[in-house]
């Protein structure tokens, strides 16, 4: 069985985002259930994986990164409303047998995510 990770990565420090509150959730149809919650640790990753074994199975989920109050919690002075706040990275999964990390790089104005290995 595959497994599904997380990495959050601050690029306006340069660093891994330690401490970042994040959500998983399963979609289905309307219902959207939660599965997990974290924060990421000193390396910026969960402690363990999100999702493995018999609980990777083939969907729709949402990861919901709580970047804003990372960067206050930062000393950042950001305007309110926060541009760049909670983050919502939609995405499949395919084929559970395969391992998905989904990479969260991230500035108070910008952010970009990929399929990484």
């Amino acid at each position: 069985m595959g497994k599904l990770s997380t990495h959050v990565l601050d690029t306006m420090h340069g660093r891994p985002a330690a401490g970042v509150y994040c959500e998983l959730y399963r979609l289905e149809g309307q219902r959207r259930t939660l599965l997990r919650q974290l924060h990421t640790n000193a390396d910026g990753r969960s402690n363990e994986a999100l999702l493995s074994g018999e609980e990777m199975l083939a969907g729709v989920y949402e990861l919901l990164f709580h970047a804003g109050d990372y960067f206050i919690s930062q000393g950042i002075s950001l305007p309110q409303p926060c541009f760049v706040d909670q983050i919502v990275l939609r995405f499949g999964i395919a084929n559970p047998e395969q391992n998905y990390h989904v990479p969260l790089v991230v500035t108070p104005w910008t952010y970009s995510t990929y399929r990484g290995s």
